[in-house]
């Protein structure tokens, strides 16, 4: 008999009796049973859940009583393996369901013995330290049973080896590749069909949405139940996959790959090295052709300056050149085969840079420090995704803590196509009003002056002194970041910790291990990140958190909306502001016990009209403009 979930989540529940500092929350009571009926009814349902409600094991209890085939998707590696090694065992365990459970992560997370070994034999790396990573490796392939590439510690996840041992959609050999029988790719997919409740991630849902990721789609079909957790990042998701794109690694990779297995299955006509050679010359050259700086452009903007039509021309030249070459031999080896596919693919993809796009798309390109993206990307994805989920019926839950805008899921509905879902909210059970105090100071620049920066800091010195550091300090533009990081150089007495010093979990482990430091951070410490605790006592937001009206896609969206005789800045901007500033806050109180102060130095949030829509979408915080009243908060 499956017990009610009262019996579950209440006071004196299976949970409260077996799990440690599980606190029974009304919340999330309510919301197990609304996603119970949701799963009953085979209902399409959007919920949002707010800080310290529990949605993981809201969902968690329903869907493992359920018995039904789930897929569970996520909104980054880290909560994947989080929600797959912590929550789920521990829910199982205690509701005593023997379900078969699964984790499946995109290709590039497992590694590939055939690269591998290929990348030993070609033995050219660009650094010693490489070389020693190569090395940790090839020990660790040896005794790993998943391939997860998530177990080798040592080897950081951006570190340039991992794209020489594992694979890509691209240079996979499939059934061709001579280790295709020791596959971890291919046994992790296995075991996802097997099982009866598989965690994935919101890149593999969209993968599969879009056909752009074979020998995956057999499992989605065989699903009941479908949750999408930390569904406010999916949008953004799902655009990327609809489109299309070349980005000089792809390229760059397609040269290495080339050299490797020309000297594997040929040997004998040299050209074919040389002109690879030649093709990752002008791939370079194409880069460099942007400058230095990272950036961001339509592409009608970038061709305008005709070095660059030029340098992608020579490129696409080079590449056809060695398809050329690879076609003159095809069928001297699988490896070279794959080559030749990846070349016919990419010069297609290439020639579709060029050609006019459509008003629901737009071409751009966007530089790194040593690398560049073509993309076309669709404005408009809801009717596409609308039309993929509708392939797979069944339950549909969304849920996370920053879906609404105010009390409304109208943006959220409007960008997937989800108009026609019932919708549900939960308030955070923290008690924000006496837990936390949301400080707006009176007398700031407007924050377009150029000395708006130098004020903040001014202010944070002032602040850092009564909360002790412990303060994460959000700032909207890099620009902003570094400036700030010059100015509070010498003026505060804690540990400061800098985004793109160091890798985002080490400077978190930092921040978290010393107790009284002051990290500062742009967009990707603005979700995500839990720190629990006295360490962060602070969070400093310079400015309400709107996209840069530089980003081609959003100008070409905003563009789209005036043209259909909507209003851009209240119906895109201010909603997708809103829910931003919502994550930035939401990094201050993550505990039952936590107390903490949020300065947000944006004036414009009580003097334009607009910034009612932000208030509305925050906790309800104790609020004050007078900063005696944060030295008092801490002070008490």
């Amino acid at each position: 008999m499956i017990p009610a979930l009262s019996e579950i989540l209440g006071p004196n529940g299976l949970l409260s009796r077996h799990i440690k500092g599980f606190t029974c929350r009304p919340q999330q009571q309510e919301m197990a049973e609304r996603i119970t009926t949701a799963i009953e009814g085979r209902q399409l349902l959007i919920t949002e859940a707010g800080t310290g409600t529990g949605k993981t094991f809201a969902y968690l209890v329903p869907v493992l009583l359920s018995g039904k085939k789930t897929i569970i998707s996520t909104g980054t590696k880290n909560l994947q393996d989080q929600l797959f090694h912590r929550d789920l065992p521990l829910i199982r365990e205690v509701l005593a369901v023997p379900a078969r459970v699964a984790l499946l992560k995109g290709r590039a997370n497992y590694l590939c013995r055939h690269r591998l070994e290929s990348t030993l034999l070609e033995g050219r790396l660009g650094s010693r330290q490489m070389v020693d990573q190569l090395m940790s490796i090839q020990r660790w392939s040896g005794r790993t049973r998943l391939g997860d590439i998530a177990e080798i510690s040592g080897v950081p996840e951006e570190s340039g080896i991992w794209p020489m041992v594992t694979s890509t959609t691209d240079n996979c050999l499939g059934p061709e590749c001579p280790s295709y029988a020791e596959c971890h790719l291919l046994e992790a997919r296995r075991s996802a069909q097997e099982a009866d409740l598989v965690v994935i991630n919101h890149h593999l849902l969209c993968a599969d949405f879009a056909l752009k990721e074979g020998g995956f789609g057999d499992l989605l079909p065989a699903a009941d139940c479908f949750v999408v957790d930390e569904a406010h990042q999916l949008a953004e998701v799902a655009g990327g996959f609809f489109g299309s794109s070349v980005s000089s690694r792809q390229l760059l990779e397609l040269v290495r790959d080339t050299e490797t297995e020309y000297l594997r299955e040929a040997g004998d006509i040299p050209e074919i090295p040389k002109q690879a050679a030649r093709l990752g010359k002008a791939v370079r050259d194409l880069r460099l052709v942007f400058g230095i700086e990272a950036r961001r452009v339509p592409w009608l903007e970038a061709a305008a300056d005709q070095r660059v039509v030029q340098a992608l021309t020579q490129v696409g030249t080079e590449l056809d050149g060695l398809r050329h070459l690879i076609n003159e031999i095809q069928g001297r080896g699988k490896g070279l085969d794959s080559c030749l596919a990846r070349c016919q693919q990419l010069v297609g993809e290439l020639a579709a840079i060029n050609q006019e796009q459509s008003e629901n798309e737009i071409c751009w390109v966007e530089t790194h420090q040593q690398s560049l993206r073509l993309n076309r990307t669709p404005l408009e994805i809801a009717d596409l995704f609308r039309e993929r989920m509708a392939r797979y019926p069944g339950c549909w839950v969304f849920t996370s803590a920053t879906l609404a805008v105010g009390e409304s899921f109208r943006h959220f509905q409007r960008r997937l196509g989800l108009e026609e879902s019932q919708t549900a909210r939960w308030d955070s059970p923290f008690d924000y009003p006496t837990q936390a105090l949301w400080y707006v100071p009176k007398e700031m620049p407007d924050p377009r002056s150029t000395d708006f920066t130098r004020a903040v800091v001014d202010l944070t010195v002032e602040i850092l002194a009564a909360s002790h550091g412990r303060a994460f300090l959000l700032y909207t533009s890099h620009r902003a970041l570094r400036e700030a990081a010059e100015l509070l150089h010498g003026r505060v007495d804690y540990p400061l910790l800098v985004q793109g010093s160091a890798p985002k979990d080490e400077l978190l482990n930092r921040f978290r291990d010393l107790g009284n430091a002051v990290l500062l951070g742009t967009s990707s410490f603005w979700e995500g990140v839990d720190v629990r605790g006295e360490a962060l006592s602070c969070v400093i937001i310079d400015k309400l958190p709107f996209a840069s009206p530089g980003d081609p896609v959003l100008q070409a969206r905003i563009d789209t909306l005036r043209r259909k005789g909507g209003n851009p800045f209240m119906e895109l901007q201010v909603p997708q502001a809103a829910l931003a500033l919502k994550q930035g806050a939401g990094r201050l109180i993550r505990d039952p016990g936590d107390r903490g102060v949020l300065v947000i130095c944006d004036r414009r949030l009580l003097k334009r009209g607009y910034g009612q829509v932000f208030l509305d979408s925050m906790p309800p915080m104790a609020r004050t403009r007078e900063l005696a009243d944060v030295r008092q908060f801490f002070g008490g």
